[in-house]
């Protein structure tokens, strides 16, 4: 929005001007504009009520990317303010109560206005998970994928939920107004309706259909696109995001980075960072950070999802009995469901975990992560725990989801933590491979299936199960010990304690949570929450505040839950940890993690195997079958990510060398020095 500077009225030679340009006003007293205005930039417009006009020269960037001259043309404007520089050309209705920025250009639109007590799309509440109802989360600017998980899923603390109600009101209403703003160097063209709309500055809005009681976020460091045939109401629109090509939006949060195209069609749902919607649809989702379905035949409805993958055909049900559609569904970070998967809600999987199949039976396996759910003939579902551990696509989402960060500026709401190793996942295995322990103890030879969680396990899979958790929790604790001890300095002379003490105000818990994509201990959680019941968090900035001193404990936090379990595990303390444990800690990683990956690569190679082959070499001799394969997808020992691993090991290998190395050599010292004293 442009800054407040003088305005003046007309001089009778401007008016003269105007009117002699095919201009006129309701009243020409109410026409103000700056000292330096120039009238020969204003054609064909009629003013009504109060119109204030900065200097209107030079040229803006137009929809079509060229550059036009700035001014007005064959508009109707209405009780706006239009900033230096701008064009505002043939608006066929009219063009009321906005405040417009520099440089904005405004063409070829129906009618934009805004009416009095506009909300913008702040104060909405949608039912996302339960579609009847009970679960609403208000929708405003500043929403974060931490503040509606706990305002949709924590409806347990009544009184919690009420005072993020009021934050979230209480921030609603400071944007309501009975103007709305275009920011500086905004876009808008060829657009029918856009009413009650504030848009961000840089943001291009072209082609659209119609925008009701919304607002677009944007920045110039992070521009939003809004495009054609797009149809939105009650709706927010963040930055960096794009929203295109007939997408239907209603009652929709739409969090930075993300996309949202292709005609997709969602209602009461929240998409956060960097999900990707197109061709299918979504109905009372709650759509955490990374949520992509990318098919024509895909329906999430009801459902909690983060850093998913839907299959084509994915679909679910929400009516078991017949109430109504009054059941919900929770997929854990990283699951993925394969085409034409079908669950019938409430179903709770773990994170990382792979669902196939038509499941017509319900099931909670949330503690029982890398797991592999497929569904028999009967519709009942079949589970291998932690089957997915050493798979390809759980090593490469770790390091995707950071790369396909879309969020620009220095501002993002959502807090993302992208490990697929932490406490929040080995804390699950932990607590998983004790259960298949005392199961696998407690049930008889004979029985050949047993049932956890509604699933069903084949008795022999219970101790396969162990062996990958095992893999898994020996991998991840023994690495951040392993981490640790390389920052042990030369001059340590035997001194541990330095690099495994806990630092800060470090918080253990031995559960931890994923809170919109965030990781933390349960006893964060319980006093953030507290801290709003009590009134100590009363501001969307407050809760901001204490979300990011959350983050920013993370590591500490970590660490200290680490040497407990490691104790546990191991039965080593690490406060009292000599360089012998130390040394026997990194060559037993070196033995596993070799060993993980080694399986990771093997699973690779199913990508170059004869079956895969199959249709290559299309209308050639069996000769050319190789020659075009490996034209497409090149041989398995030049593949960039089995490169990559073998790459991994062999640094690994290094790194617990030199380590060895060092922490021998300080020792002989110790013992050198010992016995010299002793003489």
């Amino acid at each position: 929005m442009i800054k407040e500077k003088a305005y003046k009225t007309l001089t009778v030679n401007q008016r003269e001007t105007l009117q002699a340009l095919g201009c006129s006003a309701e009243n020409w007293q109410r026409i103000l504009v700056t000292e330096d205005f120039e009238p020969g930039c204003v054609r064909n417009a009629h003013f009504i009520g109060q119109v204030k006009i900065g200097r209107l020269t030079g040229k803006v960037r137009s929809g079509q990317g060229l550059e036009k001259p700035s001014g007005i043309y064959n508009a109707t404007v209405a009780n706006c303010t239009i900033g230096d520089k701008c064009r505002v050309a043939n608006i066929v209705g009219q063009l009321a109560n906005y405040d417009i920025g520099r440089g904005v250009c405004i063409e070829n639109v129906t009618t934009m206005q805004t009416n009095r007590g506009a909300t913008f799309g702040n104060g909405v509440e949608i039912n996302v998970l339960n579609e009847a109802g009970g679960r609403e989360i208000i929708i405003f600017n500043e929403l974060s994928a931490q503040f509606a998980y706990i305002m949709c899923l924590h409806k347990y603390r009544p009184k919690l939920i009420e005072k993020l109600e009021r934050i979230a009101q209480a921030y609603a209403q400071m944007v309501w107004s009975d103007r709305g703003r275009v920011g500086e160097g905004a876009c808008i063209f060829s657009a029918m309706e856009i009413e009650d709309v504030n848009i961000g500055p840089y943001a291009t809005v072209k082609g659209v259909s119609s925008l009701v009681n919304g607002t677009i976020l944007s920045s110039q460091e992070a521009p939003t696109i809004v495009g054609s045939r797009v149809i939105a109401r009650d709706f927010i629109i963040a930055e960096s995001s794009t929203v295109v090509d007939g997408a239907v939006l209603r009652k929709v949060y739409v969090g930075q980075g993300c996309q949202i195209g292709s005609q997709f069609s969602a209602e009461n749902s929240a998409f956060f960072a960097n999900s990707e919607a197109f061709l299918g649809e979504a109905c009372s989702v709650f759509a955490g950070p990374y949520t992509v379905s990318h098919h024509k035949s895909s329906l999430l409805i009801a459902g909690l999802f983060s850093f998913y993958n839907a299959g084509s055909g994915t679909n679910q049900s929400n009516h078991m009995y017949k109430l109504g559609p009054i059941h919900e569904g929770k997929l854990l970070r990283g699951t993925k469901t394969g085409s034409f998967s079908y669950m019938m809600w409430p179903c709770r999987t773990g994170p990382f975990s792979v669902v196939l199949g038509k499941h017509s039976s319900n099931f909670d396996v949330a503690d029982y992560p890398f797991s592999h759910l497929d569904a028999r003939a009967d519709g009942k579902s079949i589970m291998i725990p932690g089957l997915h551990l050493t798979t390809v696509g759980t090593v490469r989402d770790e390091a995707k989801w950071p790369a396909r960060d879309r969020r620009q500026g220095p501002h993002k709401r959502d807090i993302i933590c992208f490990d697929v190793f932490s406490p929040y996942t080995v804390g699950k295995m932990i607590k998983a491979n004790a259960l298949l322990k005392k199961l696998q103890e407690s049930t008889d030879k004979s029985v050949e299936e047993v049932t956890i969680g509604g699933a069903v396990v084949r008795r022999p899979i219970l101790r396969t199960g162990q062996k990958f958790y095992r893999t898994g929790i020996h991998m991840y604790l023994l690495e951040k010990v392993f981490e640790k001890a390389e920052k042990v300095p030369q001059d340590a002379e035997g001194d541990l304690s330095r690099v495994f003490r806990v630092e800060g105000d470090a918080v253990f818990s031995r559960e931890w949570l994923d809170i919109g994509g965030q990781l933390m201990p349960k006893q964060r959680l319980v006093d953030l929450e507290d801290a709003v019941e009590r009134g100590e968090i009363s501001t969307i900035e407050d809760f901001a505040g204490e979300i990011a001193r959350i983050k920013k404990a993370y590591l500490q936090d970590e660490w200290i839950w680490v040497r407990r379990m490691y104790e546990e595990t191991f039965e080593i303390d690490l406060e009292k940890a000599t360089k012998e444990d130390v040394i026997e800690a990194a060559r037993n990683l070196l033995e596993v993690k070799s060993k993980f990956l080694r399986l990771v690569t093997a699973d690779a190679r199913k990508e170059f195997s004869e079956l895969s082959r199959y249709g290559f070499g299309q209308d050639g001799t069996p000769e050319d079958v190789e020659k075009d394969f490996y034209q497409v997808s090149g041989l398995y020992e030049e593949n960039k990510f089995v490169r990559e691993m073998r790459n991994n090991i062999e640094q690994l290998e290094r790194r617990i060398e030199q380590l060895v190395q060092r922490l021998q050599a300080d020792s002989r010292e110790g013992k050198k020095v010992t016995s010299e004293s002793k003489k």
